[in-house]
């Protein structure tokens, strides 16, 4: 796992500029509507609503804007209706790629997401078509220089808690769990008050796929900005070692 990323995040999220964060900002409105719908607008019995606040506290999203995005989806003015679609396709040099959006208007998401991959030479496939590349797990990410605990100490808290797994990294510590018992770590580790960068399920491949063609990196790289930038699209998993 050494390596692969800063903070251990496998997906394409740049926070590059003022543009990136303000996407960053779409990205979890859609999410508050969409957890707001399904479990209500209390954080405290809504779990997913609760990981979104987090998640959008993370990234400093203002206070007075999470309330909003709250007061919005569980008022009249939260009718819109966002659908969640995943879709899979194949880069360059033989790399596999998930886009999974959450969109207003499905023909419009599928068009953008079918350009990206066709200016990038790359091609949209079957649904399950690179998934069973990947596995599903529930991650937790923690700055090294906000945890008081030694990687020992924090492996044994979270391997009682239920994980699964835990590495450490140069500048932080990540713990994975099955999706489902990701909650019950979380919870455990709030409770110990130790601070987590990011905690969510996410998708892992199971081994990486170098491209060493340059062009074939500039394609993938073109692919992968393109849906960076597209505000229906909420995560991107490859499995490219950069």
């Amino acid at each position: 796992m050494s390596g692969h990323s800063k903070f251990a995040n496998i997906k394409h999220k740049k926070e590059k500029n003022d543009a990136a964060k303000g996407k960053i900002f779409t990205i979890i409105g859609r999410e508050i509507a969409v957890a707001v719908k399904e479990g209500g607008p209390d954080p405290a019995n809504n779990y997913k609503l609760a990981t979104v606040i987090a998640k959008a506290k993370a990234n400093n999203m203002p206070n007075d804007t999470i309330d909003r995005g709250i007061k919005k989806a569980s008022g009249e003015g939260g009718n819109i209706n966002y659908e969640q679609i995943t879709y899979e396709g194949y880069g360059p040099g033989g790399t596999a790629i998930i886009v999974e959006t959450l969109t207003d208007n499905k023909n419009r998401t599928a068009a953008n997401v079918r350009a990206a991959f066709s200016k990038g030479n790359g091609n949209i496939g079957t649904p399950g078509c690179v998934s069973f590349m990947f596995d599903t797990k529930g991650q937790i990410i923690i700055d090294k220089e906000e945890c008081d605990l030694d990687a020992d100490s924090l492996m044994e808290k979270a391997l009682d808690a239920g994980a699964e797994d835990f590495s450490e990294e140069e500048d932080s510590f990540e713990i994975l769990t099955a999706p489902d018992d990701l909650e019950a770590v979380q919870k455990a580790l709030e409770a110990d008050k130790i601070p987590m960068v990011s905690a969510e399920v996410t998708k892992r491949p199971q081994n990486y796929v170098e491209v060493t063609d340059e062009e074939a990196v500039k394609c993938l790289t073109r692919i992968l900005d393109l849906l960076d930038e597209d505000d229906d699209v909420q995560n991107v998993y490859t499995n490219w070692d950069e």
